[in-house]
């Protein structure tokens, strides 16, 4: 089978190595990719959001199987251009994948499914948003209402904190739109599931560190690391979450004519046992999907296959006993202003069980350089938690990189 991935994250590095575990990949291309992902697959330098010159590669290379890592070629209709010429894909469709791309399509579906969640309003103008935060009071959570590389989010704790973020959406966006929702206390963890359009499969939990810096402070990021399984989300309340959250979603978009076919990340809010829904993502989370990645391993193909050909009934996940910590290593300023360009040293890794995912690499004249803001994922499997820390931790400081940072504290709440 030749398949094609398409991104060029962590995320889509971890499911390049995961895929090749799997005898059933012949070929890996990955498009555009990344210094990393070039070392195990060919890459391709071509724009994932640009459908032509997706379908112009998929016919070059005879690919049989496509799988969109990121949400922007979701958002931009790609796998329904894909699916319209006849090509087995894993992702939603773009009307499916409003539930990442638009807020308010998925408050809509969770007030037409009474799927729990935040209490909100939204707003299209500056002046009616700046006064519902000063009738409501902080703390309250301000959230661009398209895609925003995971950071259209601030979790304002002051009026002034929410009336800032309110300006700077306006003037990023002034003809978008922002939601306004209540404050959720509570513990917060990823819920991974793939639907076929009927059918529900949970395939694993994570929490990630949104936040820049150690302890929880700084601004809030695409996330600074990650690790799996999530403590928090017990198999009861994995239960809850399916028959009051995902279930129900699933249904009403296939009620609606836009059956979600894909993987769908079910961010959560648990507080006194019960869950709510705080955002769903269309696709794997980054770092989230690359301790997936390193506890599944090669099934994580069986797995999008079964989902892209419409009957995952029959699938079973099947778990080690083990855990997975990544640590993202990110550029100094991140996530403001950031150099690229700089020089990257390596550790050469021995241990099988810890693998260096990139995230933002490139090479000039034959140089690990930086070229993003998040750059490196430091991830390691442990038979406890304790043990994949230590591994990832013992790994990163042997990483060469002045101009990188990282938290000192991933997997704090459950260590």
């Amino acid at each position: 089978m030749n398949i094609l991935l398409l991104g060029s994250g962590g995320r889509e590095h971890a499911l390049a190595w995961a895929i090749l575990q799997n005898p059933k990949c012949d070929r890996l291309i990955v498009a555009p990719g990344n210094a990393g992902i070039a070392e195990i697959a060919a890459c391709h330098a071509i724009d994932p959001c640009d459908a032509r010159a997706v379908l112009n590669l998929v016919a070059a290379e005879k690919i049989t199987f496509v799988i969109i890592g990121p949400e922007a070629p979701l958002a931009a209709g790609v796998s329904d251009a894909l699916r319209a010429k006849g090509i087995l894909t894993f992702g939603p469709s773009q009307a499916a994948a409003q539930l990442e791309s638009s807020k308010t399509f998925t408050k809509e579906i969770c007030d037409a499914c009474a799927a729990p969640t935040a209490a909100y309003a939204r707003f299209t103008a500056l002046e009616p948003a700046r006064a519902y935060v000063q009738s409501q009071g902080a703390p309250i959570v301000v959230k661009a209402d398209g895609l925003a590389a995971g950071k259209g989010v601030v979790v304002a704790t002051t009026e002034h904190e929410a009336l800032t973020a309110i300006d700077a959406i306006f003037t990023d966006f002034p003809d978008g739109a922002l939601i306004i929702e209540e404050f959720m206390t509570g513990e917060e963890a990823s819920f991974f599931v793939l639907s076929d359009g009927i059918n529900a499969l949970p395939i694993g939990t994570a929490q990630d560190h949104k936040r820049a810096f150690d302890g929880d402070h700084g601004p809030n990021t695409g996330g600074m690391g990650a690790f799996s399984p999530a403590p928090v989300l017990t198999d009861e309340i994995q239960t809850i979450a399916l028959n009051t959250i995902v279930i129900p979603t699933i249904r009403e978009m296939a009620r609606r004519g836009t059956p979600y076919q894909g993987v769908l990340y079910a961010g959560l809010m648990i507080e006194n046992g019960q869950p709510r829904l705080v955002e769903y993502n269309a696709r794997f989370g980054d770092p989230e999907a690359q301790v997936l990645a390193m506890r599944l391993g090669g099934q994580m193909l069986d797995l999008a296959l079964a989902c892209a050909q419409g009957d995952i009934s029959q699938c079973r996940v099947n778990w080690a006993d083990d855990h997975a910590l990544t640590v993202v290593m990110a550029a100094n300023g991140y996530p403001g202003t950031y150099a690229k360009g700089e020089p990257i040293g390596l550790p050469e890794i021995q241990d099988p069980k810890i693998q260096i995912f990139h995230a933002g690499t490139t090479l000039l004249d034959g140089t690990l350089t930086s070229n993003g803001g998040r750059v490196l994922n430091i991830t390691a499997r442990g038979d406890t938690l304790q043990e994949a820390h230590q591994r990832a931790y013992e790994t990163i400081v042997k990483v060469n990189w002045p101009g990188g940072f990282y938290r000192k504290d991933i997997g704090w709440r459950a260590l």
